[in-house]
């Protein structure tokens, strides 16, 4: 009899669509895998992938504006996920940022987690979500630290379902280590590097794809750019937009959110992609460098795997600039830096890295991991029938 998988991700909306869709868009091609999910308005949105098609949901789906932000429901994410019943699928693949790999399961099941991230707002942003939420003083802050207290137990708690974990990163492996205490294989994210143009020629001016939340630090490269006076785009929407709106200045240009067309004509364009977030992975990043394009990123997280920096690289074979301090100062040194390298950022260069987080690698190593981890199930199954 063939195995029957099960897809457990997040929440799917129209406004998610980063890396971690992406990431189970891929894995829907790999594997014939029927989808969860906490909320899904994408099987009624005839521009998705998912139109028409049939995803499991939770009682979130019917709860007010859920669509716009499922996030506010935070203390019900837990017991959401712990409704589903998966019992009827031998392997369930989840894609985890914050609860998905909480799906109960049983021991006869095989369990393999994507982790995106431990979950950030519990683990490493707690303190940013504290500061930046009103919800973060008086009595409601003592509250929102002690559902935070316990988003972290039962996160804990719920590692223990997965019996493999997939990083997507060196650095979201040691998160995982730190938060869980479990091992993980690092498979990095897909990176459709043949669908993205390339040029080595390009524009006076720099650019930055993000959403436009705290963390991702936009108003840092904002701060900066306005000292410096270059031109900067900037491609995004997100809490931070009327902010940033009102502190750019004329040199800055903010588009808001743009298709996948308009993003790349401009990657594609750019004199170079700046980044200032501590990211997991940074799927941006690599994007930009298969669009020929050198980088200027905060040289933490996810981007130290991802960047070849032209001080410490070979010849010929640089890729980008770290800054080491999130500061508008640091950054204005890094583009000084960058504008006085340029002859040594070669575009083919910055291709050929991205090549290395293509589609293909990932569906490769996905599929090796999974085949391994299912055979040794099926073994360990079969022969505890003798018992």
């Amino acid at each position: 009899m063939p195995l029957k998988y099960a897809l457990m991700h997040e929440w799917l909306t129209p406004k998610a669509t980063g890396g971690s869709e992406l990431v189970v868009r891929e894995i829907l091609n790999q594997v014939d895998a029927e989808l969860y999910a906490l909320i899904d308005f994408e099987s009624s949105n005839p521009e998705s992938y998912l139109y028409k098609r049939q995803i499991g949901t939770t009682f979130l789906q019917s709860f007010p504006n859920a669509r716009s932000g499922v996030q506010k429901y935070l203390p019900f994410l837990p017991l959401a996920v712990e409704q589903l019943d998966l019992r009827e699928y031998d392997i369930i693949l989840s894609s985890s940022h914050a609860v998905a790999k909480g799906v109960l399961t049983t021991p006869e099941q095989l369990h393999i987690c994507y982790c995106h991230s431990p979950m950030r707002y519990a683990w490493d942003l707690t303190f940013d979500y504290l500061h930046s939420s009103k919800l973060g003083n008086g009595v409601m802050g003592w509250a929102t630290r002690y559902l935070l207290h316990r988003l972290r137990q039962w996160d804990v708690i719920s590692a223990n379902r997965v019996d493999y974990f997939i990083a997507n990163s060196q650095h979201t492996a040691r998160r995982i280590w730190r938060c869980y205490r479990r091992d993980s294989t690092v498979i990095y994210p897909p990176i459709n590097t043949e669908i993205l143009p390339f040029s080595a020629e390009k524009e006076d001016f720099y650019l930055t794809v993000s959403r436009l939340v705290s963390y991702k630090q936009v108003s840092l490269i904002v701060q900066a750019f306005n000292q410096i006076q270059k031109p900067l785009v900037i491609i995004g929407t997100g809490p931070e937009m009327t902010k940033i709106q009102q502190i750019a200045k004329s040199n800055i240009q903010l588009l808001g959110w743009q298709p996948d067309h308009v993003v790349q004509k401009y990657m594609n364009s750019a004199k170079g992609f700046v980044y200032a977030a501590c990211e997991d992975f940074g799927m941006a990043l690599v994007e930009a460098q298969a669009c020929g394009t050198p980088v200027i990123a905060y040289g933490a997280g996810g981007a130290l795997e991802t960047v070849r920096d032209v001080r410490s690289a070979k010849a010929n074979t640089a890729t980008g600039i770290f800054f080491h301090q999130q500061t508008a100062t640091a950054l204005i040194e890094a583009i000084e830096s960058f504008e006085a390298c340029q002859g040594k950022f070669d575009p083919e260069s910055a291709r050929l890295q991205a090549a290395q987080f293509d589609t293909k690698v990932f569906a490769q190593r996905y599929q090796e991991f999974l085949h391994n981890h299912s055979q040794k199930k099926h073994s360990v199954s079969k022969n505890s029938d003798f018992f």
